[in-house]
């Protein structure tokens, strides 16, 4: 059992280090066939690149993953539903149909006598 979950950290890290190296050599490649000739700036190496990436994730993303932020807003709203009446819950259906009437499922066509 040990080795099992041994062997999948070793397999996650080894991905996660792959990952980086590919994503790392694409920024590197990109930057030095756009930039220079775009805005006259120096070529950069692969660890250069590695920085950037680094750089970028901490200014625009921090340091928790995007997912967490929009599981924490579903829990919150979930909360409020269930704290709200059935006409309060209807009136916001409504409220949500007339902003977004084309996500809104389809109502069933009234039958003609």
């Amino acid at each position: 059992m040990r080795r099992n979950r041994f062997a999948r950290v070793a397999r996650f890290i080894l991905f996660a280090i792959a990952a980086a190296a590919v994503m790392s050599f694409v920024v590197m490649s990109l930057w030095n066939w756009l930039m220079p000739p775009v805005f006259g700036l120096h070529l950069i190496t692969f660890w250069q690149a590695a920085g950037l990436l680094v750089l970028g994730r901490v200014l625009f993303g921090g340091f928790l993953g995007g997912w967490r932020r929009g599981m924490h807003w579903r829990g919150r709203m979930m909360e409020r539903w269930e704290q709200m009446t059935p006409e309060e819950r209807e009136k916001f259906r409504a409220g949500m149909q007339g902003r977004c009437g084309h996500f809104a499922p389809p109502t069933a066509p009234e039958a003609k006598t």
